[in-house]
């Protein structure tokens, strides 16, 4: 075990990593899926007037922001997955390492993405298909990223660290 690393931060660093390879397999695979049941056009209803699934590929950001710069969001991926990683190397909080799994799931597979999908290596685009009502059309990793983003907004409003330090002394909810 490297210096300074304890079983419990192991084991969560482990949990992480297993939950940002479901996020990973399970956005991958239902992109497959999109890709072969819609690419012809086809549009699914789920829940009509809120939910629909047709096929997009987005080369920008949320709501297809930077269309043009679809290099910089492969980089802006790359430190992103990077960051986390390193990032995790401290977790002592499980709250912390579901946060950090699902976003660093959600960046991976927007990363592959942006690698390996035409139109060329990092400048791929992303494979979206959940439509919100006309409102914006996302994916699997899209649902991992916003949530864990609200969830680690919510545990930094709280207090809760990332290391566990504290955690001793806070009162469980």
């Amino acid at each position: 075990m490297p210096i300074g690393r304890t079983a419990t931060g192991g084991r969560l660093y482990g949990r992480m990593l297993a939950l940002a390879g479901l996020v990973l397999v399970a956005d991958q695979l239902t992109k497959l899926w999109a890709v072969s049941v819609l690419s012809d056009g086809e549009r699914i209803t789920v829940i009509p007037q809120v939910i629909q699934f047709r096929l997009l590929f987005n080369p920008g950001a949320a709501f297809s922001i930077g269309v043009g710069a679809t290099w910089v969001f492969t980089l802006i991926a790359a430190g992103a997955v990077a960051g986390i990683l390193y990032t995790g190397r401290r977790l002592r909080s499980r709250a912390w390492a579901v946060v950090l799994g699902a976003l660093l799931g959600g960046a991976f597979s927007h990363l592959l993405d942006r690698l390996f999908r035409p139109p060329g290596f990092a400048r791929g685009h992303v494979v979206d298909f959940i439509d919100y009502g006309g409102l914006f059309v996302g994916n699997v990793a899209d649902i991992a990223l916003t949530v864990s983003c609200v969830v680690l907004v919510l545990l930094t409003l709280r207090g809760i660290p990332l290391d566990g330090a504290g955690a001793a002394e806070r009162p469980r909810t």
